[in-house]
């Protein structure tokens, strides 16, 4: 009891000096026990696993361009509010064709990772002779921008469940993008992960 009396009194006293306040963050949950998880317990049964992910298009507001954004949780786009961009990686905007529908289409995405996705010997390629299905689908680089210059720009909500208002669907920084995987925009989804909250928070 007097341990528990003594803790009373910390609070008690970091409440007079008006230190406590509200706040949110995002932690690991238990399904199964229907309680959230310490980091401890969720350290003891950690493993290194496997994981697909997912490029997604989101419709640049007021343009016909897409921003290609990377995602290893796709069942958290619904909550996406967010694109996040590293402000000193370059990025492009891409000139090509959708490989599935063989429609002409424009994506944002970072300079340094177009060879994952373009063959280098179909650049500047005819667009006028590709046809759906060719192995060499035909791209140009038609701007680039630092990650910085991109921030603030406005993109249409991808699937219309959740919209939190003002300061939504937009490109915002952040530091921990990279580009080692992926496109160089990361989704946000606030609710769903530590450094998506801390981001958004921030933006």
């Amino acid at each position: 009891d007097e341990y528990i009396e003594s803790e009373w009194w910390a609070l008690q006293e970091i409440w007079k000096k008006g230190l406590l306040y509200k706040g949110f963050k995002v932690v690991p949950y238990s399904p199964h026990c229907g309680t959230p998880l310490s980091s401890h317990e969720v350290a003891q049964g950690y493993k290194t696993l496997k994981e697909r992910s997912a490029i997604v298009r989101f419709k640049v507001k007021g343009e016909d361009a897409y921003f290609l954004a990377w995602t290893t949780t796709p069942w958290t786009l619904p909550s996406n509010t967010a694109l996040c961009v590293g402000p000193k990686i370059d990025y492009v905007c891409v000139r090509t064709f959708n490989a599935y529908t063989g429609q002409p289409i424009t994506v944002v995405m970072a300079k340094a990772l177009l060879s994952s996705y373009f063959n280098s010997e179909a650049e500047n390629a005819d667009f006028q002779s590709y046809k759906q299905g060719d192995k060499l689908i035909p791209y140009q680089v038609v701007g680039e921008w630092k990650g910085a210059d991109l921030v603030g720009m406005h993109y249409e909500q991808l699937l219309p469940y959740v919209n939190p208002g003002e300061g939504a669907f937009r490109v915002i920084p952040g530091d921990y993008v990279s580009t080692e995987d992926g496109t160089g925009i990361v989704h946000i989804a606030p609710t769903f992960g530590a450094d998506a909250a801390l981001v958004a928070k921030q933006a």
